[in-house]
């Protein structure tokens, strides 16, 4: 092979790997939400986990996207690592329809395909259709390097050096390990196979030593999960050796089966095609593996967490539900701030209930947690939003895209909730320090106004995380929130009939006056969170007219 052969080869990996990767992208922009609503549903039995996995894997044409979706459904804490184990086996088999497409080689097509993809793209004006244009696109990408890697890699036909080297390789040790370096260095499974048939298409790759190759392959396509998962949580750590269990015991399965039995005579005898051969052998191996070990899921999570043990205690102070430092994929990401959010908001509601009951009982021995909650709270609105604009910066669905941006006003009025709970906490120690004491005309003013808040608050944060655009409720939810102002009013009618009666000091008035604004500001920040919906139905409805 001279210089120019080298340079093509490698060109044309590049193209099939932007190819694959650009075409798997579109699919999943396209079809992201719907795969995650599925995964969502049908991943309690592990037997539909395993199914959908694979299904999953074959249209977004990624066992990793696969991989890092359940992951993200793993830190949201609606998916256990024995389900995602199902799931990621699947995974491991849906992978395989590229090697299936390459075998039907439909490289004659792939200059149309970039055209019609390229226009589409260019020209489109919805979302949904420059998706199919970048699907389309990236399908003629990866089929135009495959033919540019098959034309660079001709010359080796005459290379007596190379052919020599083939028609001998028969040490298994030797194709494994070129196996795993090969897929270790491309970083994916479905293109290292593709270098495979691309040298069969020229006949220079024969099954019996292919076979060892795609051994390897499947061990060293574990490297993109484990470099992932290398900084990420335990969970996904283990996800990622549970991928790589999956293909070692394969290795374990199909090394010996390939040595001892005449499996690769049987492939060559029934299918004439050295591409379809290399193709059928990579399938046999991810679905016999997938049999053989979906019995044996709970042995594989049980290893999992020797290899990563659980740990005795876990700071506060991290997200919990979102991975910061695994890419997150588009379909999961509302899932994960929703969970997150939903954290913080159970926090601010806590401090809020202690901060009131503190007051109303003249207790200050829940201040100090409060502070400390409140700490909490404003570590989770920082790295919430830290997050968002990371994920805003990314190519999203417009449903996802739309959700990260009204969250960001959330977090904000969630934080500025958990201040007016710090300030009601402040009030009581103030009213201790100085041995004051409420009436008890007052004190049930401010548990019913407290009573009211926190029931509005539930409805917005409801009405929020599960995206509800009802108008009947929020008109009812608006009627709450009048009432409440108009409870706050008279408390302040009443407090100022008692400074003039004498019954309380203008001290305690004070305190008093100032417990009612923080009280009232919750319910402006709660109110801003229930209308964020509520606008965007009313808008639709004024446009429907």
């Amino acid at each position: 092979m001279g210089i120019n052969s080298i340079l093509f080869l490698f060109g044309g990996l590049g193209l099939f790997l932007f190819g694959m990767n650009y075409m798997g992208e579109g699919l999943e922009l396209a079809a992201g939400p719907k795969m995650k609503d599925l995964l969502e549903k049908l991943t309690r039995n592990r037997v539909m986990g395993f199914l959908l996995g694979t299904l999953v894997t074959v249209v977004i044409q990624s066992s990793s996207a696969t991989t890092v979706m359940v992951m993200g459904f793993i830190n949201a804490g609606i998916m256990d690592l024995a389900q995602a184990t199902g799931v990621i086996m699947g995974a491991n088999i849906g992978t395989t329809i590229t090697s299936v497409l390459i075998a039907l080689d439909v490289s004659g097509i792939a200059p149309i395909c970039i055209c019609i993809g390229a226009v589409m793209m260019l020209y489109a004006k919805k979302k949904q259709v420059k998706y199919a244009g970048q699907v389309i696109l990236g399908f003629g990408l990866l089929f135009q390097g495959l033919d540019t890697m098959s034309g660079a890699m001709a010359p080796l036909k005459d290379s007596a050096l190379f052919q020599d080297f083939i028609l001998n390789a028969k040490n298994p040790v030797l194709g494994f390990l070129v196996g795993v370096l090969l897929c270790s260095v491309i970083q994916s499974s479905s293109a290292a196979v593709g270098v495979l048939q691309a040298l069969a298409m020229q006949g220079l790759m024969p099954l019996h030593f292919a076979a060892f190759l795609i051994c390897g392959i499947n061990v060293g396509s574990a490297t993109p999960p484990l470099i992932s998962a290398f900084n990420a949580k335990n969970n996904a750590k283990r996800a990622a050796i549970i991928y790589l269990l999956f293909n070692i015991i394969g290795v374990v399965i199909f090394m010996p089966l390939t040595l001892l039995t005449p499996i690769t005579d049987i492939i060559e005898q029934l299918v004439p095609s050295n591409v379809f051969q290399i193709s059928l052998y990579h399938i046999l191996f991810k679905v016999v593996t997938g049999l053989v070990l979906l019995p044996f899921v709970d042995w594989m999570v049980k290893c999992t967490y020797k290899i990563i043990p659980k740990q005795a205690h876990e700071s506060a102070f991290r997200l919990k539900y979102i991975d910061p430092d695994m890419e997150g994929s588009p379909s999961v990401m509302s899932l994960q701030v929703r969970r997150e959010v939903q954290r913080m908001a159970d926090v601010v509601r806590e401090n809020l209930e202690d901060a009131v009951e503190g007051l109303i009982n003249q207790d200050i021995t829940m201040a100090a947690k409060i502070q400390e909650r409140e700490q909490l709270v404003d570590y989770l609105a920082s790295a919430i939003t830290d997050f968002l604009s990371k994920a805003n910066a990314k190519a999203l669905p417009e449903k996802v895209s739309q959700y990260l941006g009204d969250v960001f006003h959330v977090i904000n009025d969630l934080e500025q909730i958990g201040d007016h709970a710090v300030k009601l906490s402040e009030q009581t120690e103030k009213c201790e320090d100085n041995h004051q004491r409420y009436t008890e005309i007052a004190k049930e003013e401010l548990r019913q106004i407290y009573q009211m808040d926190m029931e509005l608050f539930d409805e917005a944060l409801q009405r929020f995380q599960s995206s509800e655009t009802s108008t009947e409720k929020w008109i009812a939810m608006k009627k709450k929130e009048r009432k409440i102002v108009k409870t706050v009013t008279q408390a302040q009618t009443n407090h100022m009939q008692r400074l003039q009666h004498g019954t309380c000091s203008f001290e305690q008035g004070l305190t008093f006056i100032e417990a009612l604004n923080s009280l009232s500001r919750i319910v402006n920040h709660v109110s801003n969170i229930a209308e964020l919906f509520s606008t965007k139905q009313m808008d639709l409805m004024k446009k429907s007219m």
